[in-house]
C-alpha cells in the first residue's frame, strides 16, 4: 500500500490536520479517500481513540501491517514537512513511497530530509530505501571518514560497497558492488575510490560481527510472577491497605504499580545473577543490530551497566543523536560506552492464544 487510488477526488491536496469524528474517520479508510498520508493520520487517530489494529482492519479492511506501515510513514512524512522539505519531496511523497519512508523512520530529521530528496532523484525502491538507511546509519558512526568519502547518502551506499567489494575474492559478486557504488556515488574522490578495485584485486579480511546471544522463554517454570510483599505477621489492616496494587503486562509480565518505579521478571540464569548492575530496555526484534528471524515481537535487553571496557566479541550501549542504542565495533571506538549487552530474551512461544483462558480441570 504505496500509493493512492486513481479515482482520488483531489491528489494534489494537503493532509488535513483537523481531526474527524471517528466515524468520518472509518468511513475515509474504507472508502480509501484522500492520500495515504491522510490514512496514516486517521489510522493513528482511531487507535489512540480506543480501537486496536484487529477491529480497525475488520471494519475498514486495512490490515494491521498496513496501518503499522502508513501510521509510521505518515509521522516520517510529517517530519519531512516541518523539516523544510523541497515542494517536489513533498507532492511526489505525498502520492506514493510509504514504503519508502516507513524505512526511514530510525534516521534523524537531517538525515531523513537528505534521503528522502537522494532517494527522489535516483527513484529508489523500497529494498534499496532500506539499504540506504543502514548505510547513512553506519556511516554516522564513523568519526573518521575513510578517505575520499563524504557523509552524502550516495557515498554513504558508496561507502558500504566499497568496504563489501574488498572483502569478497569472487569476482562476480566484486563486480556488482563496484558497479552498484559507482552508481550512487556523490562525490568524485568517492568514485575514484571505488574505481581502484578495478585494478587491485587484493583482499581485506574482516572480522565476523558476533552472534546475538538470545534465549527464548520455554516453560512456565521460565517466567515467574512478581507480587508485592505485605510483611511479617503480626501486621494490620492499614499494612495490607499499605501495598500498592500492581499490574502485569504481557508477553514479560512486567509490572507497574501506583508507586514510583516498575520491576520485571527475569529467570535465574547464570549471565543474570553474575551481572553487577543489570537494566532492562525495552526492544523490538527487527530494530536489533542483526534483526532476528521471524514474525516481529518485543523483546528484553539486558545490559551490564559495569562493564564498559571494549571487548571485540560483544556489543555495547553506545549514544547516538541522543538516543542510546546497541553497536558492536571492530576495533577500538572513539566512544563513550554504557555498558555490555548480557542478553536478549524473546517471549515464550503461544501457540494457541485463545485457549489461555480455557483451563481443564481433573479430577483424581
Amino acid at each position: 500500500m504505496t500509493g493512492t487510488p486513481q479515482d482520488n477526488p483531489n491528489p494534489n491536496s494537503q493532509p488535513s490536520n483537523e481531526i474527524g469524528n471517528v466515524e468520518e474517520l472509518v468511513q475515509l479508510l474504507r472508502r480509501k479517500e484522500g492520500t495515504w498520508v491522510d490514512w496514516g493520520q486517521a489510522c493513528a487517530t482511531l487507535q489512540k481513540s480506543g480501537y486496536n489494529s484487529q477491529k480497525l482492519f475488520e471494519e475498514t479492511g486495512f490490515e494491521p501491517i498496513q496501518q503499522n506501515l502508513v501510521i509510521v510513514a505518515s509521522q516520517v512524512y510529517t517530519s519531512l514537512v516541518t523539516g523544510g522539505a523541497s515542494e517536489g519531496v513533498r507532492s511526489h511523497f505525498q502520492q506514493k513511497g510509504s514504503d519508502i519512508l516507513y524505512e526511514f523512520r530510525i534516521l534523524t530529521q537531517p538525515q531523513r530530509l537528505e534521503a528522502a530528496e537522494f532517494s527522489l532523484s535516483q527513484k529508489i525502491d523500497a529494498d534499496e530505501a532500506k539499504d540506504l538507511t543502514k548505510a547513512i546509519k553506519d556511516l554516522s558512526r564513523v568519526s573518521n571518514l575513510p578517505e575520499g568519502f563524504t557523509r552524502h547518502p550516495g557515498d554513504a551506499i558508496a561507502y558500504q560497497c566499497w568496504k563489501a567489494a574488498r572483502q569478497h575474492s569472487d569476482l562476480q559478486q566484486r563486480s556488482r558492488l563496484i558497479a552498484k557504488g559507482l552508481r550512487f556515488a556523490h562525490s568524485s574522490q568517492a568514485r575514484e575510490q571505488i574505481e581502484k578495485l578495478l585494478t587491485d584485486f587484493s583482499v581485506v579480511s574482516s572480522r565476523p560481527a558476533p552472534r546475538l546471544p538470545v534465549y527464548r522463554l520455554e516453560s512456565d517454570e521460565d517466567l515467574p510472577r512478581i507480587l508485592p510483599v505485605v510483611g511479617e505477621f503480626p501486621l494490620t489492616v492499614e499494612d495490607l491497605k499499605a501495598v500498592p496494587i500492581t499490574d502485569e503486562s504481557e508477553p514479560f509480565r512486567m509490572v507497574k504499580f501506583s508507586g514510583s518505579g516498575v520491576w520485571i521478571p527475569l529467570p535465574g540464569w547464570q549471565v543474570i545473577t553474575k551481572a553487577e548492575d543489570p537494566v532492562v530496555i525495552i526492544g523490538k526484534s527487527d530494530t536489533l543490530p542483526s534483526p532476528l528471524p521471524g514474525k516481529i515481537e518485543p523483546v528484553l535487553v539486558v545490559i551490564d551497566r559495569s562493564q564498559r571496557n571494549w571487548e571485540a566479541d560483544r556489543y555495547f550501549l553506545i549514544e547516538q543523536n541522543n538516543q542510546l542504542e546497541l553497536q558492536w565495533f571492530e576495533e577500538y571506538p572513539e566512544l563513550s560506552l554504557f555498558g555490555q549487552l548480557i542478553l536478549i530474551m524473546r517471549p515464550k512461544k503461544v501457540f494457541d492464544e485463545s485457549q489461555l483462558g480455557n483451563l481443564l480441570q481433573f479430577e483424581d
